[in-house]
């Protein structure tokens, strides 16, 4: 007679569902169904990280250099110091295991996606990664419903890494919130925009922001000589020299973006002999393309130092930052436009020449078209940085309106009304008005032209600064 096999129990039954469902291999689980270590898997290189090592594994060195070379563990990552030095508050978050929803904000290859590679390295989390450029809206409910799925069953969270998050909209940042409120969910997001705008305020409120910073070029000498150097996954193998003219130009190209100076070094050793010369370097940059987005942060950052430039007279940085707008491909009319703004809000009545030129170079920009109307910009944009400034007629517009919004309909002085009809003239319109051309300006001295409550207030304050 055959002895019936004992059933798992009920709780490790649920357990292997959620495997099942999660298309999760039980082997990678103890007897219990504990999750013992994630599989970090994403698109160009296989890696895997073993409980025994505590470091990514690869099987097979393929895909591009800076894939290759990305940092398996704290000790190697380069830059961020602030973040993950010593004293680095991302560095004390792991080692505590005190890990939280966070944003990683910075420009291009800075290391964004890395960290949260390590981030996954260093806890017992699922880790889970998908672009915000391709997921949907069911793909965010099936991440945080398999999420639950998992804590109900192992106690264990997610941690979910969304790259490019700012390219979420509102509907899908909102199915975030109650997974990242209660712990189901660890939120990593990696944006190039500034979060302020890009984020919805109630994820915001429940995420740390951390900024990353283009790396200095001393750090971006170091990866690429590790990746020179390196006979594993780098091009260690292929005994190759940089000179040093080679070197520092990558550094000028790449604008602190470490995957731009490790495509350009691959670039280069592919068609160099014993040694990586400045030639190579300049047979692959034909021309060196400016980090700028026409609706992202460098757009607002440029025009923003062109501005203030202007506005502290320095006729040379004004010319640098119209240089990299024209450069970058900068709608021409838009830099006009705010040249017109800067005419009248900065310089105003301290140069009465400013505004109708700023308004010439607009039409000039318009007519002639680029790339000769750089001409008429750089003309415009020095003579603004040279003018005497003035901001009174935009200080007293902005206490003016102050005012319009706090006091409403404040009357305004009878003598000031028109009195077209026998009745106004009866109830004192217009009464006592004095015509301006008639008297002197000693007899106009006391004429009150505000409403009652304003009399005394004062709102242009000429100054010549």
């Amino acid at each position: 007679m055959l002895q019936a096999l004992p059933q798992r129990p009920v709780q490790m039954q649920t357990r292997m569902r959620v495997l099942t469902r999660l298309h999760l291999a039980p082997s990678r689980y103890s007897s219990d169904g504990l999750f013992l270590s994630p599989e970090l898997q994403y698109y160009s290189t296989t890696r895997l990280m073993t409980k025994q090592s505590k470091t990514l594994q690869f099987d097979k060195p393929i895909g591009p250099l800076a894939d290759r070379m990305r940092a398996r563990s704290l000790n190697e990552y380069v830059g961020q110091e602030h973040l993950v030095g010593k004293s680095g508050v991302l560095r004390t978050m792991l080692i505590t295991d005190r890990i939280t929803s966070v944003i990683f904000w910075g420009p291009p290859g800075v290391g964004k996606t890395t960290l949260a590679l390590l981030v996954a390295e260093h806890t017992k989390s699922r880790f889970v990664k998908f672009s915000a450029v391709t997921a949907s809206l069911d793909d965010v409910r099936r991440v945080v419903r398999e999420a639950k799925e998992l804590f109900t069953a192992f106690k264990q969270r997610t941690i979910l890494f969304v790259d490019e998050i700012h390219r979420f909209n509102k509907l899908q940042q909102d199915a975030f919130l109650p997974a990242v409120e209660d712990g189901t969910i660890i939120l990593i997001g990696a944006t190039t925009e500034n979060p302020s705008f890009e984020i919805i305020s109630p994820l915001l409120s429940r995420t740390k922001v951390f900024v990353l910073k283009a790396l200095e070029p001393k750090e971006l000498s170091k990866v690429l000589h590790t990746a020179l150097n390196d006979k594993e996954r780098g091009l260690g193998e292929m005994n190759l020299k940089l000179d040093r003219d080679a070197e520092e130009m990558i550094l000028s190209a790449c604008n602190g973006d470490t995957r731009v100076a490790l495509n350009i070094l691959e670039d280069a050793a592919s068609i160099a002999e014993k040694k990586i010369t400045k030639e190579d370097i300049e047979k692959l940059l034909q021309h060196q393309i400016l980090r700028y987005d026409k609706k992202g942060d460098e757009h607002y950052n440029t025009i923003s130092a062109f501005i203030k430039s202007m506005r502290g007279s320095d006729p040379n940085a004004t010319l640098y930052y119209l240089a990299r707008m024209i450069h970058a491909g900068e709608d021409p009319l838009f830099i006009a436009r705010r040249m017109v703004v800067l005419a009248s809000e900065d310089i105003g009545t301290a140069d009465h020449h400013a505004l109708p030129l700023a308004i010439a170079t607009m039409q000039a920009v318009d007519f002639v078209g680029m790339p000769e109307a750089r001409i008429n910009l750089a003309h415009c944009a020095a003579y603004l940085a040279l003018a005497k400034k003035s901001n009174a007629s935009y200080t007293g517009i902005s206490e003016a309106l102050s005012d319009v919004e706090e006091t409403l309909n404040e009357p305004i002085p009878l003598h000031l009304l028109n009195a077209p009809t026998p009745l106004m003239r009866k109830m004192g319109y217009g009464k006592n008005y004095k015509y301006a051309h008639n008297f002197s300006e000693e007899e106009l001295k006391n004429e009150q032209y505000l409403p009652d409550r304003l009399k005394h207030k004062k709102y242009y304050r000429p100054k010549d600064n």
